[in-house]
């Protein structure tokens, strides 16, 4: 893979966040609740968790807790000396298994639609992305803007520091899409299992060797945005992270630019000693 992204445009880009100040989707300290929502699926996903499963598991707690509470007042020894003889109670036994079910139907009606938009990959896609994960960083191909490519490793603490980005989190290479764009990635890994998961864009798949697995997100806020792997995926596996800047349609373009110019770029003398001192060194090994 090749390191395409120069000083030059890092220089750009900052400026472009500069004028257009953005969100950024990383954790923070103490937060309660998800990451703000940025994709049409993710914003489902938050309703969905915030105003149907959260009032039906606060309210079946509060149930069970105040049922608990009541049988240990009523039924307690000295309350309840003498204690009843029967084991069965048909009418309880039916309630306690039609609530259940018309609460999972309940819930299915809202879960089911959800996980089939998130699952079915728009038929009209602006952009495609390859992902491939490795030990440890992640790889990166536009195959639909002549086959730009590069690989996103973690920043040291120091340049992340330097860079103005969150150790863990930041990359040296960050991902490029532009804003309000269907995006689809496609994902596989060349050694082990890794999860790609970006919070903010309610995305979350496995990346698996010999397959190719593939989702979506519309990105509809221009910001920086992160994730990490989710697979236990070897010595390294907490720092794969992944950051993905979402742009408008002009900065994109130019981004593009940017980086077939550099791909194109004759090679330096610089670049020529390290490829063939590269070459020596594998000759050297191979004999």
């Amino acid at each position: 893979m090749r390191h395409l992204q120069s000083t030059s445009l890092a220089t750009v880009m900052a400026s472009w966040m500069a004028i257009a100040p953005a969100i950024a989707g990383e954790p923070v300290d103490k937060g309660l609740g998800l990451q703000a929502a940025v994709t049409p699926v993710m914003k489902d996903i938050a309703f969905f968790h915030d105003w149907v499963l959260m009032p039906i598991i606060v309210g079946i707690s509060v149930f069970v807790a105040g049922l608990l509470l009541y049988c240990i007042v009523r039924f307690n020894k000295k309350s309840n000396p003498v204690a009843a003889k029967f084991t069965h109670n048909t009418t309880v036994e039916v309630v306690w298994t039609i609530i259940p079910v018309l609460i999972l139907v309940f819930i299915s009606l809202f879960s089911f639609p959800l996980l089939y938009k998130a699952d079915q990959v728009p038929q009209k896609v602006d952009l495609t992305i390859k992902v491939t994960g490795h030990q440890w960083y992640w790889s990166y191909e536009y195959p639909d803007q002549n086959g730009i490519s590069f690989d996103a490793n973690m920043l040291p603490e120091d340049e992340a520091k330097t860079a103005g980005k969150p150790y863990l989190l930041g990359t040296d290479n960050a991902v490029y899409v532009p804003v309000g764009k269907t995006v689809r990635l496609q994902l596989t890994a060349s050694d082990v299992i890794h999860g790609y998961l970006v919070p903010a864009f309610g995305i979350q798949m496995d990346a698996s060797p010999g397959r190719l697995g593939e989702m979506w997100f519309k990105a509809d806020k221009v910001g920086t945005y992160y994730g990490q792997c989710t697979q236990i995926c070897g010595l390294k596996h907490a720092y794969m992270p992944i950051e993905i800047k979402v742009v408008s349609q002009p900065d994109f373009d130019a981004w593009v630019a940017s980086q077939q110019s550099a791909s194109s770029a004759p090679p330096t003398p610089t670049r020529l000693a390290a490829t063939s001192t590269l070459n020596t060194a594998a000759l050297a090994q191979a004999n």
